[in-house]
């Protein structure tokens, strides 16, 4: 299957024309003369390098990898059809079985640029962690370290002793408990596909704890509930998640909002930035995306 770059080229061209600054909730400006957004700034959402993506739009770039077009995708706002579109023109055959869960809907991306005023997070319905505002970075930190396929909140939670530190102690089995029982009742939602078995495998194998849990054959669905964080400049601090579901139920927004009389933790968040808990000691290659 061959790249077909000039096609690409105008694919891309029109699809970032038709976006306007507003759409992605950035400014207009006062000076922008050509309609949609500019090269660089469907560069930076992608996390790749501006000058690579000016070379995919004059067709004369090296093939692309798949990341990087999912990256694309999800800064372009392409539908899923449009996304499958992207990767036949650039020479690669499309996500076999990807379900709407692994591909950012343009509504929920639309939402996470506006909801810039508290904590936001978007997850795959088994806990992939798919996006997250500037404010989510600040409290959670981000995954660009993290291999794409470990970005698993629940796999990271029963994998990984550190991601325990960001939770009070007290709390950390029933955490464990809700995590694994939301889980299961994704993966009969899905009707158990090859995605769900071969996390639950993958799981299984890695976790005594996990198994222990999963044999339990808890069913709860998480749609509200309060955190108490471990932040390491601000100590313990409590907020309350809202979980919007999308209709398929395969994306999920988690909303962070502190309880009465907490919001000043929303202003130091604010002033620390994400930059503090995404600190990276390498460069990403050119053409590469980082994941926030």
């Amino acid at each position: 299957m061959g790249m077909q770059r000039a096609d690409l080229a105008g694919f891309l061209r029109r699809s970032r024309e038709r976006l306007t600054p507003r759409d992605v909730g950035l400014a207009e400006g006062p000076r922008r003369r050509t309609p949609g957004l500019r090269r660089e700034e469907v560069a930076a959402r992608a996390g790749m390098s501006p000058d690579y993506y000016m070379r995919l739009e004059q067709a004369r770039s090296p093939q692309p990898s798949g990341q990087l077009l999912a990256a694309l995708a999800r800064a372009l706002r392409l539908t899923e059809d449009e996304r499958d579109h992207l990767y036949l023109l650039a020479g690669h055959r499309p996500p076999e079985g990807a379900r709407a869960g692994e591909h950012l809907r343009p509504g929920l991306l639309y939402l996470l640029d506006r909801l810039d005023g508290v904590p936001v997070q978007v997850l795959s319905d088994l806990g992939d962690v798919l996006a997250q505002n500037d404010l989510a970075l600040a409290l959670f930190g981000c995954v660009c370290s993290v291999a794409e396929e470990d970005r698993n909140v629940v796999l990271r939670w029963f994998t990984e002793p550190s991601v325990r530190d960001h939770f009070a102690a007290e709390e950390h089995e029933e955490h464990g408990r809700e995590l694994v029982a939301d889980l299961r009742a994704a993966v009969a939602h899905r009707g158990d596909d090859p995605a769900s078995r071969a996390l639950v495998a993958r799981l299984r194998t890695a976790s005594a704890e996990f198994a222990a849990l999963w044999d339990r054959h808890e069913v709860a669905v998480r749609r509200a509930h309060r955190y108490r964080l471990v932040h390491p400049e601000l100590g313990t601090i409590e907020f309350d998640c809202e979980v919007l579901a999308t209709p398929a139920t395969d994306q999920r927004l988690r909303i962070f909002t502190p309880p009465p009389g907490g919001t000043d933790v929303l202003d130091v968040l604010r002033v620390l930035g994400p930059q503090h808990r995404c600190v990276t000691t390498a460069s990403p290659r050119p053409g590469v995306p980082e994941r926030r």
